[in-house]
């Protein structure tokens, strides 16, 4: 299999700060990446599988789950450097941010299109629920790093990340590069 490239580790962040998911199965040594979107998001995922191929087993397949769902999904092989990204963001079962986390425009773009969100021209946001208040805290701090201002937004009985007014013109250009066509429709493409 091989190394993996820059490309392929910030194409796997961007997705593990979405909604990827890296798991070791018990008895195993390595650990592997799944990657399950809607149906609708096939383009997508077809992107992320060719430029994981070397490290998949099979194609992407569509799935059937809970509430006649259908899915697009792939999984990697297991591999010795996911294993290594398995242990910097994992406690236990929940994702966590590492303090040595650095974005680069490949990671926030996968992490935008796995997760982000535009409701009118100026609310941006990052769905990031499924980390504490404060990794969400430090996640904001890596932002702060590529001169993205944001904050913390309450929605429901929740918190997520919504973009300052002033970053959302800078974020929208800075993603413009490093999103893939069919996932424009997310910052107004």
């Amino acid at each position: 299999m091989g190394s993996l490239t820059q490309l392929q580790k910030s194409i796997i962040v961007g997705s593990i700060l979405g909604d990827g998911y890296l798991r070791i199965v018990p008895g195993r040594r390595d650990a592997f990446l799944e990657v399950n979107h809607a149906y609708s998001a096939k383009e997508y995922v077809d992107w992320k599988f060719n430029a994981l191929k070397n490290i998949c087993a099979s194609k992407p397949k569509k799935y059937i789950g809970n509430g006649n769902r259908i899915a697009y999904r792939f999984w990697t092989r297991q591999h010795p450097e996911l294993t290594v990204l398995y242990r910097k963001f994992y406690q236990g079962r929940s994702k966590i941010i590492p303090d040595d986390l650095e974005l680069d425009p490949t990671i926030l773009g996968v992490w935008f299109m796995d997760d982000g969100s535009r409701c009118r021209k100026y609310d941006v946001y990052l769905n990031t629920q499924q980390f504490s208040m404060k990794d969400q805290m430090r996640l904001i701090s890596k932002l702060k790093q590529l001169n993205l201002e944001a904050t913390l937004n309450r929605d429901k009985s929740y918190y997520r990340i919504r973009f300052l007014k002033s970053s959302v013109d800078y974020f929208n250009r800075f993603l413009k590069e490093n999103i893939i066509p069919f996932m424009g429709y997310k910052i107004g493409l």
